[in-house]
């Protein structure tokens, strides 16, 4: 499988915020399957110690969600750790720079895990052209709902909904066009 959706769980809302958990899982656009899935989280004084920042208004938002949300919270890997163990994971996808990875804005997601990459002097795991925005077509196909399961704001379980929500976005395209799924 070579897409891959990704979610992050940050403390800022810039390309150098701060990140506190990587969620992301494999799927298929072909088979309409999903596979294997990543998480880890980010001990939150590793990242801002390596350049993450953080927001007042997000700390705040953070305060708001569910106590089960809040259990990114927990120790994590440090941030050099968590990007080296997601690229070794992401290159065990497909070969190399036939990675594609959606992200939920194409300014967010995709960005600030890219920007944490350069922070660390570390190559991300795919290359900038296979960028993808999920949010792009969530916005052109606003009569499918995503449905939700898992934790709200649990970064792998936003990650599969996120998939399984894209991948009936694009099998309802491809029947409005006469694909067969």
């Amino acid at each position: 499988m070579n897409n891959i959706m990704l979610d992050l769980e940050t403390m800022g809302k810039g390309p150098n915020a701060a990140i506190i958990a990587i969620g992301a899982v494999e799927f298929d656009l072909a088979e309409q399957q999903i596979g294997k899935k990543y998480y880890s989280t980010i001990n939150l004084e590793s990242s801002a110690e390596h350049g993450g920042i953080m927001d007042a208004s997000t700390v705040l938002w953070w305060m708001d969600q569910s106590d089960h949300a809040r259990k990114v919270f927990s120790n994590g890997l440090s941030l050099p750790d968590a990007l080296t163990q997601f690229s070794q994971w992401a290159a065990n996808r497909t070969e190399p720079g036939n990675l594609c990875v959606w992200g939920n804005g194409a300014a967010f997601d995709n960005v600030i895990l890219a920007s944490a990459y350069e922070r660390m002097h570390l190559t991300p795991p795919w290359l900038y052209w296979n960028d993808r925005c999920y949010r792009t077509l969530k916005a052109m196909a606003p009569d499918i709902k995503i449905i939700r399961s898992g934790t709200h704001h649990n970064a792998v379980d936003d990650a599969v909904n996120q998939a399984k929500h894209l991948l009936k976005i694009i099998n309802q395209a491809n029947q409005s066009i006469g694909i067969a799924p």
